[in-house]
């Protein structure tokens, strides 16, 4: 027998006629100062729903954000993401029907690709026997390592305010409550800029005082959205990375100078383009709003926003499963 064929009939095969549904938060990371460190979830779901199938195959149905260019197939990152779920819980699988309805925006800094894993590694964990699966720090140690940092997924796991943290090669994340006062406003343009772009703007290193005065304000920014909105404007001062990728997204930085200039606490959500305001209330999320409005009609007529008022969410990603 060929050994290949013999590995793969020894592990174990979950069982058929489960249905799993998840829903996942979108998420915004870094904050301003908090790079690669903060994140904050956002409410803007992705729903995935997986059923397990006695026939071997995929069935894979894509609605929503994406729909018109993402693969139908086993290249998708849900798929691959379920995979490599399934091949470190110890299990495969037989067949798998696929329906992923998407409202985040893809490439515009709210975590629609951790939402993704998120979404994937969570269905796959409550899909094998109740005796194999794990806790939700191995989705966020797992969906980490496939996102190389735990920024984005962490809010997306556990909801609220996310403070991750790598320690050698385990990933750690903790969360703090957020004032209820505090709404995030988005502004996301028609335009995408992939993470590892932006990335590739930034400089090797920085120096030692920028990294003082960039901690300071990171610190503060914790204190402010937990505690005191009052200080979100100075708590979003970033000195690590906003201002190195403005090249590649002149209209945000413009929006964002503006913004901030108006006492907005504005800053790039994630590698961006999209510009996040954290508002200290509704009536300061309202004038935001109308700023962003004003602005982008008179200076960046080329470019189509969509602005929306959010919440913050509190309970992460979650989990039903259904079994006949």
């Amino acid at each position: 027998m060929d050994s290949a064929l013999h590995t793969t009939a020894a592990v174990p095969v979950i069982a058929a006629q489960q249905k799993v549904v998840v829903r996942v938060p979108g998420t915004s990371a870094n904050l301003g100062p908090g790079y690669d460190s903060l994140g904050l979830a956002l409410s803007l779901y992705d729903t995935l729903t997986v059923e397990t199938l006695h026939s071997e195959g995929l069935e894979f149905d894509l609605r929503g954000e994406g729909a018109e260019t993402l693969p139908r197939d086993a290249s998708h990152l849900v798929v691959r993401a379920m995979e490599t779920a399934f091949e470190k819980l110890g299990f495969r699988h037989s067949g798998l029907r696929i329906i992923a309805e998407n409202v985040n925006p893809h490439g515009r800094g709210l975590g629609s690709s951790a939402s993704a894993v998120v979404a994937a590694v969570s269905a796959a964990n409550a899909l094998v026997p109740a005796s194999a699966q794990r806790g939700r720090d191995w989705v966020l140690q797992v969906t980490s390592e496939m996102e190389g940092h735990p920024d984005n997924v962490a809010p997306a796991i556990f909801g609220g305010l996310a403070l991750s943290w790598q320690n050698g090669e385990l990933f750690r994340t903790t969360t703090a409550r957020v004032s209820p006062s505090v709404v995030p406003v988005v502004a996301v343009p028609d335009f995408e800029l992939s993470t590892e772009a932006a990335r590739a703007l930034l400089p090797a290193s920085v120096g030692h005082h920028a990294a003082a005065m960039n901690a300071g304000r990171a610190a503060l920014l914790v204190h402010a959205l937990t505690s005191d909105p009052t200080l979100l404007l100075a708590g979003t001062e970033d000195y690590l990375h906003q201002s190195y990728r403005a090249q590649a997204m002149r209209p945000s930085a413009a929006l964002i100078r503006s913004l901030r200039a108006a006492g907005h606490a504005a800053v790039v959500s994630g590698a961006g383009p999209t510009v996040m305001v954290l508002a200290d209330g509704d009536a300061a999320a309202d004038s935001a709003v109308e700023f962003i409005s004003r602005f982008t009609t008179e200076n960046t007529p080329e470019v189509t926003w969509l602005v929306r008022k959010l919440a913050v969410d509190v309970e992460g990603a979650k989990v039903g499963v259904h079994r006949r």
